[in-house]
């Protein structure tokens, strides 16, 4: 028989674990009709709740759960990556456990499959629950993905995704420090559907991922995907030296005609501003390809896994 490993990142998701593993197992029966057997991998990102607890209790019941508990919080990408390196499955399918990832979908994901698929994607069509500044800037971050990057990566798009051992072996093999896995899924290829999907709102808790978090996620996903802030740097150095050198030819020709004396300090200040500012902003591009490179090159291991069944 085959088998389908089902993995689930958890940070402080005590309430949830349960509540998720009642509801795949509700969906799952299709799988006997497939020779299809299933394992649940929870993957815990170092909760500070029961969290480990939990997964115990449903392992007592269930040989079918598994745990990797790590030694701290590595962060969702570095738990995404444990669930894949330690899956045992031919398929191979990553969920949220606050069910905004419907289980009720695997049967038509499955069903695709059949029909030659390497993976089946899922996306929102809608973000109905989110805030609306949240939401413009999503769907800006994506559209600037689509300008920048050779990389598909679709508007909406969600973790959750069903793959082929094929596909999954492929991501492993990118073992980057700095991971943003929905860029990794583009780039790897392979044959996708997407599937499309109203926006489910969570059942217990409050998102971890808040403004600030998802700013920095933005960037982490712009550098590791596209060199186009670089050229933007070196594009905006090359226009300031030209209106620079506009400038000057400007104020020489205007004092050798008509005799006008230089303006002011606080004209010459406001220059001196804005392009100190400019200068800053480069180095700061720079400085973000910079420390992503300095991480890789330490060679850290992605995550440290304190617990393991």
């Amino acid at each position: 028989m085959g088998l389908l490993s089902v993995i689930v990142p958890c940070f402080d998701e005590e309430e949830n674990v349960p509540l998720f593993y009642e509801e795949l197992l509700k969906h799952t029966s299709f799988l006997t009709d497939r020779d299809l057997e299933l394992e649940i991998l929870y993957v815990d990102d170092g909760s500070g709740d029961n969290t480990v607890m939990e997964v115990k209790k449903l392992r007592e019941k269930d040989e079918r759960v598994h745990l990797v508990s790590f030694s701290r919080n590595f962060g969702k990408e570095a738990a995404m990556f444990a669930g894949l390196e330690n899956s045992r499955g031919d398929y191979v399918v990553m969920m949220d456990v606050d069910l905004q990832d419907p289980p009720a979908l695997l049967p038509e994901m499955f069903s695709y499959m059949e029909q030659g698929y390497d993976s089946v994607a899922t996306r929102r069509v809608s973000r109905k629950g989110e805030p609306p500044v949240r939401s413009f800037f999503a769907r800006m971050f994506y559209r600037l993905m689509k300008k920048i990057s050779k990389t598909e990566i679709m508007d909406g798009a969600r973790d959750y995704r069903l793959m082929t051992r094929q596909m999954v072996d492929a991501i492993l093999a990118m073992r980057e420090y700095n991971r943003f896995t929905k860029g990794i899924f583009g780039w790897v290829g392979f044959r996708t559907k997407w599937l499309e999907y109203e926006n489910v709102e969570r059942v217990k808790g409050e998102t971890k991922w808040n403004f600030w978090k998802l700013f920095l996620y933005s960037l982490d996903g712009i550098t590791a995907f596209s060199t186009a802030p670089l050229m933007l740097a070196s594009v905006v150095g090359v226009l300031f030296c030209i209106v620079a050198f506009l400038m000057i030819v400007f104020i020489i020709v205007r004092k050798m005609i008509f005799g006008d004396p230089v303006s002011g300090w606080p004209s010459l200040v406001c220059i001196i501003l804005m392009t100190s500012g400019v200068q800053f902003f480069c180095t700061g591009i720079l400085g973000q390809y910079l420390a992503k490179t300095y991480m890789e090159v330490k060679k850290r291991p992605i995550y440290l896994v304190r617990e393991k069944f």
